[in-house]
């Protein structure tokens, strides 16, 4: 049979079948399209002319004609058309002629993943080997597993074309700069694909790696343009200029030609998973090579499991696919799908991008990918060369696969969503300017300074000791050397390792924030079908120990949640509510998980962890119910805390209508009566640190929201409540306590009441934090400051180390008294005389006083001393630094001063007897702490000498 005529009579056969045919809830059939040419405005040279007609192509796409326009113009653009519509020609195309003009210009190709890399590379050697011998560019990739001689080989000599990917970029090339400078100098193009995947987190981390790329490549003469590919959103133009501070020309219309496809929405009786298995089986049987989308790592992995017990002969021509997989996995998945060694592929979104896994005729959807974009994306892998193809999405619980079942017409008539991140989140704008000072001294006519937001965080870091300025005040330096190890570009936290503790490989990786939540000890954990149980979540070395145990269950965590306002960015009536947008602290506490059975989800048992809390700040919207709401509801005994829970679940789960995100990424919390609003509020927030921008993007379209959830619900047919409306599979408290009827009376309240008559501006009513009371208190004036300093007699290998201070002795301590400008000399058994005149003083100063002078004290003359109130210099040092510092090294820089001796000279005056040469130089100790006091207080800052010998102020405030 045709491939054609199988694909035809696949879908005849499942919409006449007496048992599935009744679950198509819709089918329709998308005409394929002609192509539609264009001409470039100036012709390409001849010797390119020549690479098109070697490859069988007489005309270019019209969007290849107008996008190598641009790119040929240097100016910055984005294609953001379907997939397989070519976008490859409209780099190549433009980074080959300039490499014929100038054999000393540079391209620089960035992928997100590796295998993409090594399908361009393919291609475009197979382009330059059409070009004359002494004329062809050659390419290399530089990734993780390019060999470290090959490595030094690109870097000394760099090839026309590096192909890579960000953390190559972010590791490798950016710190080394100096060594790349050949490359750097003359690059001219910057090719980003899949730029659509370079949003959320990732994307605000790519904000600033852009940045930090262009500030480079300005200190070496470049001035490179970009050109990004994309699927299909809704706003290319602005999701580049996000990531890049550059105006950026979009070309969105492909004239590329189409295959007919078939969608057919498919709402199943019984589970999702099972109906994917019977429609993969069917494809099987017709040879149709296809690929099954699932929504989680875990359903891949279960599916995979479930399809290998019963798919007979063909178990060996499935696989599971996603990320997590080690590389040469992965690799060797991809070969045997293109050579046709497989017949189906089961993956998460990993296989969603461009990757060549040859041509595919069926595209099974199980559950709505959470976006128009990525439904079209997946399913653009199939009917690739104008053939037929299908794609079917199977309908889940979740409250948008649900509304699509029910309004099909509204996802074919819906434009593709809009990319946001957020390029100032202020957690990973930090991580990246640490490293943009590492790479380059920071100047105050830098061009990441251009940009007033960054400017403004790299003033808070400098007052935070993160970014150090030098003596004179015109340069900033980081205070680390190679920090970049520490960022991990796709996840806000920092990346964690999972071991099989029987032999220690590694199985798989997560970042730090899920790891709380989704393999703390006792989560199950699945990686190729084998189920594994977390026996240890080391946070410390970042490492997670996983054994191999058959488990006929799952888990999922149990958390408690709280959220403090900081600050409102942005607020407005929505119907009859006030809406608010502004910065969150979030608190989440993970109090223990469940075990639901593998099959039907039954809850086996709930175990309770003992887990510090995850607490970060995020941005997000937030709505405030009127307490004249909550007072009708419970007059009509209406359980109100079920209905605002069971709205934030709602809300959550269609959020990814408006915004291009995934539920997962999203967090919420509803109560009846938060202090700071005064009344019951419902929380939607960033899950991330810093946030990525998605609430704000549905802040703006807050009516829409609100109304598309209050449909979601009325329109589900279910009675109390369930997984399609106000059921969450994350809830924390496991869905209690939830009530749909509540939650509707609620939202028509909402939706239908009057408009508030006027805003309360919260900003100026918000309840101070605790660290800002504390701020306000040492901000005081001290009327009277005393500074102390003691030396002992014995030295801390003599009492048994330094833990023992109470049992060193005092030779000498000497206080300065700033109300007599006095130094006020003490033996030890006048301590207590020293005790009197230390009590009338507003202040005392010391370096290193709470964990050294204070003990010694102890041991001489009992007293409250932590009941002091103290300033300890060097603890205030190592806050602000991380690390400690000594006396000398802060008083040489500052003053110009030095210390006369040291604690070890000291005690060898003790021996011999000479108080005078004790008290003379403890009294100098007191004077230079003294000084160095003064100076910071008077200038807001001191200066110490760095591992680099250079002198660098470290702000303070005392």
């Amino acid at each position: 049979m045709h491939d054609q005529d199988r694909i035809q009579e696949y879908i005849n056969s499942l919409l006449a079948s007496p048992t599935m045919g009744d679950q198509v809830v819709h089918h329709r059939t998308m005409d394929g399209t002609d192509p539609s040419y264009g001409e470039p405005r100036r012709p390409f040279s001849p010797s390119v002319n020549s690479v098109l007609g070697f490859r069988n192509i007489e005309q270019l796409y019209s969007h290849q004609a107008e996008a190598t326009d641009y790119a040929r113009a240097g100016r910055n653009v984005v294609v953001a058309t379907p997939t397989a519509s070519g976008k490859t020609l409209t780099y190549n195309l433009p980074v080959l002629e300039q490499c014929l003009r100038d054999p000393d210009s540079h391209a620089l190709y960035l992928f997100p993943l590796k295998a993409l890399a090594q399908d361009q590379l393919k291609t475009f050697n197979e382009m330059a080997a059409l070009l004359p011998e002494h004329a062809r560019p050659e390419a290399a990739i530089y990734d993780g597993d390019t060999s470290p001689y090959r490595r030094k080989k690109i870097r000394d000599t760099p090839p026309a074309v590096i192909l890579t990917n960000p953390e190559m970029l972010h590791l490798s090339m950016l710190p080394y700069h100096e060594k790349w400078a050949p490359f750097l100098a003359g690059l001219t193009h910057i090719v980003v694909d899949e730029v659509h995947t370079y949003r959320g987190v990732m994307g605000s981390h790519m904000a600033m790696v852009f940045r930090r790329l262009l500030r480079i490549c300005k200190y070496y003469g470049a001035n490179p343009s970009f050109i990004f590919s994309s699927a299909t959103v809704g706003n290319p133009a602005e999701l580049c200029h996000d990531l890049t501070g550059l105006e950026v020309n979009p070309i969105t219309e492909s004239g590329a030609a189409s295959g007919k496809r078939n969608y057919i929405f498919f709402n199943p009786v019984v589970s999702p998973y099972s109906a994917a298995i019977q429609l993969l089986k069917a494809g099987l049987a017709r040879g149709l090579r296809t690929i099954v989308y699932t929504q989680s790592r875990k359903m891949t992995e279960l599916i995979a499991m479930w399809v290998n017990e019963k798919a007979g002969e063909y178990k060996d021509r499935i696989s599971a696919y996603r990320a997590g997989f080690l590389p040469e996995e992965r690799r060797e998945i991809e070969q045997k799908m293109s050579s046709g060694e497989l017949l189906a592929v089961i993956s998460t979104s990993a296989l969603e991008l461009g990757i060549d896994i040859g041509g595919l005729d069926l595209c099974i959807l199980v559950g709505y990918p959470g976006s128009v974009m990525a439904t079209l994306q997946r399913g653009g892998r199939v009917g690739r060369s104008q053939r037929e193809s299908a794609v079917i999405l199977i309908g889940q619980e979740d409250a948008l696969d649900q509304y699509f079942m029910r309004n099909p017409d509204d996802f074919f008539s819906r434009p593709a969503e809009n990319a946001v991140l957020n390029p100032y989140n202020p957690v990973i704008m930090q991580r990246h300017l640490v490293c943009a000072a590492a790479e380059l001294t920071l100047r105050d006519n830098d061009y990441l300074l251009r940009d007033e937001e960054i400017k403004k965080r790299v003033t808070e870091l400098e007052k935070e000791g993160i970014l150090l300025r030098n003596k004179r005040g015109d340069e900033i330096y980081s205070t680390r050397k190679r920090p970049h190890r520490d960022v991990s570009l796709r996840g806000a936290g920092s990346t964690m390792h999972i071991e099989d503790s029987a032999n220690g490989t590694t199985i798989g990786t997560i970042d730090e924030v899920r790891a709380y939540s989704e393999a703390h000890e006792g989560a199950v954990y699945i990686h190729r079908g084998s189920t594994y149980c977390i026996k240890e979540l080391d946070l410390g070395a970042k490492k997670i120990k996983a054994a191999k145990e058959r488990v006929g269950y799952y888990t999922r965590a149990r958390k408690n949640k709280s959220t403090e306002i900081l600050e409102v960015y942005s607020q407005k009536k929505v119907f009859g509510i006030v809406m608010r947008f502004g910065r969150l602290r979030v608190t989440e506490q993970v109090t223990g998980y469940e075990k639901r059975a593998v099959k039907g989800g039954k809850l086996l048992g709930i175990v309770p962890l003992d887990m510090p809390p995850v607490v970060f700040e995020t941005q997000g919207l937030w709505m405030e119910i009127s307490p004249e709401i909550k007072r009708r509801a419970e007059e009509d005994f209406i359980h109100f805390m079920g209905g605002i829970h069971a709205v934030e679940h709602a809300a959550i789960g269609i959020t990814p209508l408006l915004v291009l995100t995934d539920r997962n990424d999203l967090g919420g919390i509803s109560t009846p009566m938060h202090e700071q609003v005064d009344g019951p509020a419902v929380f939607i927030y960033d899950g991330i640190p810093g946030g990525a921008g998605l609430t704000m993007q549905a802040f703006e379209q807050a009516e829409e929201l609100l109304e598309r959830t209050l449909q979601v619900i009325v329109d589900c047919e279910c009675e109390l409540g369930c997984p399609t409306c106000v059921h969450s599979p994350k809830c924390g408290s496991g869905n209690r306590p939830i009530d749909k009827a509540a939650a509707i009376y609620v939202l028509e309240n909402m939706v239908n009441g009057q408009p508030p008559e006027k805003i309360e501006d919260l900003s100026m009513v918000l309840v101070p934090f605790g660290e800002d009371v504390k701020k306000e208190e040492s901000s005081k004036e001290p009327k009277s400051f005393g500074v102390l300093d003691v030396e002992t007699r014995r030295s801390a290998q003599d009492v048994g180390g330094w833990h023992k201070a109470e049992r060193m002795g005092i030779s000498i301590a000497v206080l300065y008294d700033s109300t007599e400008d006095k130094y006020f000399e003490y033996e030890e058994d006048q301590i207590p005389e020293m005790m009197e005149r230390v009590q009338k003083l507003d202040l005392i100063i010391g370096f290193n006083i709470e964990r050294f002078d204070y003990k010694v004290l102890s041991g001489i003359h009992p007293f409250n001393y932590k009941g002091l109130p103290t300033l300890d210099l060097l603890l205030k040092v190592y806050e602000r630094l991380g690390y400690r510092l000594k006396l000398d090294n802060i008083a040489q820089a500052t003053l110009d001063a030095a210390k006369s001796a040291d604690g070890l000279q000291a005690l060898e005056w003790w021996k011999e007897g000479r108080l005078d040469l004790i008290t003379e130089y403890c009294k100098q100790d007191v004077a230079v702490t003294r000084d160095v006091y003064l100076f910071g207080k008077e200038n807001g800052y001191v200066l110490f000498t760095n591992k680099e010998k250079k002198k660098v102020r470290l702000p303070v405030s005392w």
